[in-house]
């Protein structure tokens, strides 16, 4: 397995995984990501100034296996970043790729130059809300920025 940065070839299987994941949860409604067109070309959605999209890269298979970047998201401080549009294929769960794409992300914010990462997510993914907090994520009581996901209702932030 590699992490790596994403490549336009990939942007057909994250789109696919995006939407896949909030199918399987039961979250793919109005207001969340699954609508948003720009996951269908995300190679061309990251290439402004201060973001990164990771890919996890099955190296056997030649095969995606998900992904996870940071954005600044409209409306954040400049000191904030938001980690975004993280999914993985179930097969991949629960073995630390979760928890070391995360990490290469908070990497690349804090050089960056961002203090803060922000992220939003909903009650369908609590096993994902339960691996940010384990890795130090705080819960909010209010969204923040403009993301344009109003069915998020989990809120969360940590310091970089």
């Amino acid at each position: 397995m590699t992490i790596r940065t994403i490549q336009e070839e990939d942007d057909k299987a994250l789109g696919c995984i995006i939407r896949k994941t909030l199918e399987e949860f039961g979250a793919n409604k109005p207001g969340t990501v699954y609508y948003d067109d720009e996951i269908n070309h995300l190679s061309k959605e990251f290439h402004t100034e201060r973001s990164t999209y990771f890919v996890v890269w099955d190296d056997e298979n030649n095969k995606v296996l998900g992904g996870g970047g940071i954005y600044p998201t409209d409306g954040l401080p400049s000191d904030t970043a938001e980690l975004v549009k993280l999914y993985l294929l179930p097969e991949t769960r629960g073995k630390g790729r979760g928890k070391l794409l995360i990490g290469k992300c908070l990497t690349f914010a804090k050089e960056a130059g961002y203090s803060k990462v922000y992220l939003e997510s909903m009650d369908e993914l609590s096993g994902a809300v339960s691996l940010y907090q384990k890795l130090g994520f705080s819960f909010l009581d209010a969204p923040m920025g403009n993301s344009g996901h109003c069915y998020c209702g989990i809120w969360m932030m940590k310091e970089v």
